[in-house]
């Protein structure tokens, strides 16, 4: 590994931000003992060690292989320039966006390479997090290029669009995506022959959308993902199913919703800073809800 880079983070949980069902979460490796983070950018393996408690985050990242702005990548990566209370304070409009701001506070929303972000929320429908992992784990260890770490270990690169492109479905569908593998193969080919995702960035968040769903498989929620978090667009307000229950438990009095009325919701309510308020729903869905849901169906029993 090359020189150490030292980075203030100022308000960060890593913790909540690595597990909470991002990009990061399902290829890169977070040693919690150590509170140390690996992955892999473009041909680069980056390390990154946080320091210090939620309020007050510094970082210290080291990298080997190709060379790259280690600062400019960790600040990019957990979107540093934010001003973290400044969005709190947009999104906290009721006990429940409060409650869960108390609870997850320093979750950040990361910016990721369009394509990988692409891959991942394919991957992720229908899915949970552990299997999500080992799919999108498998395709980058079968189909990635080898690369050369501290003591010879081998890592792989993020496969592209253009490698993707050249498999066959059965290829992976051996990586355990199951039905996934023809809209992964399909995606690949689009992003290949149609579209470079890259030159979305900059354009409006209507016409990224537009753009993406123009992909097999990518529909409303998955395109919402890609803006968020590949294009770092805060007015995308993903909703799957914890994200509609939640909204329609907290906010509905439990009454079902349309797809299209939640989005209306969270336009009105959180403006451009949806997004980052998805983020805090869904992550307060998965852990307090579920359980809560949980429980008071077992009491009924």
């Amino acid at each position: 590994m090359r020189g150490i880079e030292r980075v203030y983070a100022g308000i960060l949980n890593q913790e909540y931000t690595l597990e909470s069902a991002q990009p990061l979460t399902f290829h890169s490796d977070y040693y919690r003992d150590e509170s140390t983070l690996v992955y892999v950018t473009g041909r680069s393996i980056v390390e990154a060690r946080f320091f210090g408690d939620t309020e007050d985050k510094r970082i210290e990242a080291r990298c080997n292989g190709r060379r790259i702005d280690l600062k400019d990548e960790i600040r990019r990566r957990f979107r540093l320039g934010d001003d973290i209370d400044e969005l709190y304070r947009r999104i906290n409009t009721d006990k429940m966006i409060s409650g869960a701001i108390d609870r997850y506070r320093g979750m950040r929303v990361t910016l990721n390479e369009p394509w990988e972000t692409t891959l991942c929320f394919i991957v992720s429908q229908f899915n949970n997090v552990k299997r999500i992992r080992g799919i999108v784990r498998k395709i980058i260890d079968n189909f990635g290029e080898e690369i050369y770490g501290p003591d010879g270990k081998v890592f792989h690169t993020f496969p592209q669009a253009d490698v993707i492109r050249e498999l066959k479905v059965d290829d992976i569908m051996r990586c355990g995506a199951g039905f996934r593998a023809r809209y992964i193969r399909s995606a690949a080919e689009y992003c290949t022959d149609n579209i470079d995702l890259n030159r979305l960035n900059g354009r409006s968040y209507e016409d990224i959308k537009s753009e993406l769903m123009q992909i097999e498989g990518v529909g409303d929620k998955v395109a919402d993902c890609i803006a968020l978090m590949g294009f770092g667009r805060f007015e995308a307000f993903p909703i799957d199913v914890w994200i509609k229950r939640t909204v329609e438990r907290m906010y509905f009095n439990g009454k079902a919703r349309r797809v299209r009325e939640i989005h209306d919701f969270a336009r009105e309510r959180w403006g451009d800073t949806a997004g980052f308020a998805q983020q805090y729903i869904f992550w307060y869905g998965r852990n307090v809800m579920d359980r809560y849901n949980r429980s008071a169906s077992q009491s009924s029993m």
